[in-house]
């Protein structure tokens, strides 16, 4: 199973071909190259997690050119994506739009004092 050569490599890549079609192939190469990416770099940030403090302050500048994600809250203003079709930028508009709405409601709701309900 280990060992496989170059016949074998090229029935497994005709076979990926016809099953997926040439169309979708870079798109598929440039997903996996984005996920490589962002493997890499929270493979680095947990490396200089684990280095002491003197030798992680040297690396810090070059990994900060490919930050890790961090989970923060939705941002106000639309994200203005690079090569979005018009119907996805429009969905993403609505979907921005429903995401400012809650969270003004939420901030509203949270404002608002708590009425205890009143039973006599």
């Amino acid at each position: 199973m280990g060992n496989l050569g170059p016949t074998e490599l090229i029935i497994i890549a005709v076979v990926i071909i016809l099953l997926f079609g040439a169309k979708k192939m870079p798109d598929m190469a440039r997903s996996l190259g984005r996920s490589m990416r962002i493997i890499k770099a929270e493979t680095k940030g947990m490396k200089q997690d684990e280095q002491p403090e003197g030798t992680a302050q040297a690396d810090t500048t070059a990994t900060a050119a490919t930050p890790a994600p961090a989970v923060t809250p939705a941002p106000a203003a639309p994200v203005q994506l690079p090569q979005a079709a018009p119907a996805a930028q429009s969905d993403v508009e609505k979907m921005q739009k429903q995401i400012d709405e809650l969270q003004a409601k939420l901030k509203n709701d949270q404002s608002a004092p708590t009425q205890a309900p009143k039973n006599a």
